[in-house]
């Protein structure tokens, strides 16, 4: 492994091997290859968006191919090795994780904006929905009564009710974990000594050291990152991140090296591979950690990506959920997908080839994935509409 300088194509190389994409997919996917996965990552972030499917569960896919879902779910709420927290955003994390991001629990910011002031002008409700989860066991926002003379719902917010965000702020502060999700999404809530092995829950991690183990796994996850890059993977502020990085880099945990085109220069984990090639042919959730810094994938990949279902309609350029695809060490070409569940179909809204890609080739790598996506989603076809300059080239091996 070159440990001064590495080109652009290396470090493409190091940074898909180090997610997961340097080996071939398993004929059949068991619980050690989920469990594998996750811990390679270091976290995957929850996202319910479900116009194809929510983004956590498409993130093994990539890299793994077809998986029972109910054993993904059993691993992370039912054998107390994985937890959700709050991490890249809300995410799922190895259990032994909770203790490095305690300090940050202890000043989170409580949401949506403003409803703090709910809770200090109502201590007594607020202490009565952490009662009722200790009298009553595991519950959910619908399981709780709203607060006496005053709205339960909350308007304009995503939380919807007051019950819902009282939850939700103990749980960002720590006090309680999430024990299941329901067929609806609802997160099913218990006291945090409940949920986190006591080893984990007990354990005490000075600020400084936890943020060095963050990104000791955010530099394991990456392969190769800037501090930015780094950074971002656990919501570290870069100042911070920069003097724990200089520390790594002092004790020899880290290698500090430049990559051709990079302004900044990078740290390069000690135990991070440089595979003669990468075999991906993977369609990447908008929330993959592959691509969700979005200067990185623009370094990396020359890319230019944004989840637009955040902007109006009249100012998408590519659609509404769009997801990249990615061939060899490339990303080749974007695709906006829905599952149309109701008829069976999953959607190709608009397909888009990246510059000086080849055509052919991706349309026939890309026409297998979709087929294997809508396979795994129990959809009996892909149907390709008409949008972007690779819609012809993949309909023909859609039919053929």
């Amino acid at each position: 492994m070159p440990t001064n300088d590495l080109s652009l194509s290396e470090a493409r190389r190091i940074a898909l091997a180090a997610q997961g994409f340097d080996r071939p997919r398993p004929n059949r996917v068991d619980i050690r290859h989920l469990r594998r996965t996750v811990r390679q990552l270091g976290l995957i972030q929850v996202d319910y968006v479900n116009v194809l499917l929510p983004a956590h569960y498409q993130v093994p896919f990539s890299r793994l191919g077809p998986y029972d879902r109910s054993r993904f779910d059993d691993l992370v709420y039912r054998r107390q090795e994985f937890a959700e927290q709050w991490a890249h955003e809300a995410s799922i994390i190895p259990i032994d994780a909770w203790p490095l991001l305690r300090h940050r629990m202890a000043t989170r910011r409580v949401y949506p904006y403003g409803f703090e002031s709910f809770m200090e002008q109502n201590p007594g409700y607020t202490q009565m929905v952490l009662d009722q989860i200790r009298i009553r066991g595991p519950l959910t926002a619908n399981d709780l009564p709203g607060p006496k003379n005053s709205p339960s719902r909350i308007p304009g917010a995503w939380f919807g009710t007051v019950p819902r965000a009282t939850l939700g702020a103990h749980f960002g502060r720590g006090r309680l974990g999430v024990t299941n999700r329901l067929p609806n999404f609802q997160r099913v809530f218990d006291l945090a000594e409940r949920v986190i092995p006591a080893e984990h829950y007990g354990r005490d991690v000075p600020e400084q050291e936890a943020q060095r183990e963050l990104l000791r796994r955010a530099a394991r996850a990456h392969g190769i990152g800037t501090a930015a890059d780094l950074a971002d993977y656990y919501r570290m502020s870069v100042r911070i991140a920069r003097e724990r990085l200089q520390e790594l880099v002092d004790t020899g945990e880290l290698d500090f090296v430049r990559v051709q085109g990079w302004k900044e220069p990078a740290y390069l984990h000690p135990k991070a591979r440089l595979p003669k090639g990468i075999g991906a042919a993977s369609l990447l959730s908008p929330f993959d950690p592959v691509v969700w810094f979005r200067p990185r994938v623009a370094r990396l990949f020359d890319f230019e990506y944004r989840i637009e279902i955040f902007f109006p309609k009249a100012k998408r350029k590519w659609g509404y959920y769009v997801l990249p695809f990615l061939l060899g060490d490339r990303l080749v070409a974007r695709v906006d997908l829905k599952a149309d569940r109701a008829a069976g179909r999953l959607l190709v809204v608009a397909a888009y080839l990246e510059p000086k890609a080849p055509a052919l080739r991706v349309a026939k790598a890309l026409a297998a994935e979709l087929q294997a996506l809508a396979g795994w989603l129990r959809l009996e076809s892909v149907s390709v509409g008409r949008r972007g300059d690779l819609a012809v080239a993949l309909r023909k091996e859609i039919q053929s």
